[in-house]
């Protein structure tokens, strides 16, 4: 039996020609959801305008990379979210040394 070998044409000719792929539907608790991370996502980076420290910046990246990713199956749970939003007010431990100088 010989497999038929597609040309590149035809290739993409049969992609364009295939049903497209089934649209996730999304439930109207989900969009709740995702409108109220969305409005709490957007109020702690206008909040973190003028904070200052080390956290910020990596913290807002991460709020800003969470707002593009809205449309990604996987998204974080409820503790990692809430985590996300307070990470641009809260300071970083002291880093501890073992130095017992006075």
């Amino acid at each position: 039996m010989a497999t038929a070998k597609l040309t590149p044409l035809q290739e993409l000719e049969a992609k364009r020609n295939a049903p497209p792929a089934p649209k996730r539907v999304i439930s109207e608790e989900e969009k709740a959801t995702r409108r109220d991370r969305v409005a709490k996502a957007k109020d702690a980076l206008a909040r973190s305008v003028g904070v200052k420290g080390e956290q910020v910046a990596p913290a807002r990246a991460a709020l800003k990379a969470y707002l593009q990713k809205l449309n990604e199956p996987k998204q974080p749970d409820d503790a990692q979210f809430e985590v996300l939003i307070e990470a641009p007010f809260k300071a970083p431990p002291k880093k501890r040394t073992n130095d017992r100088r006075f």
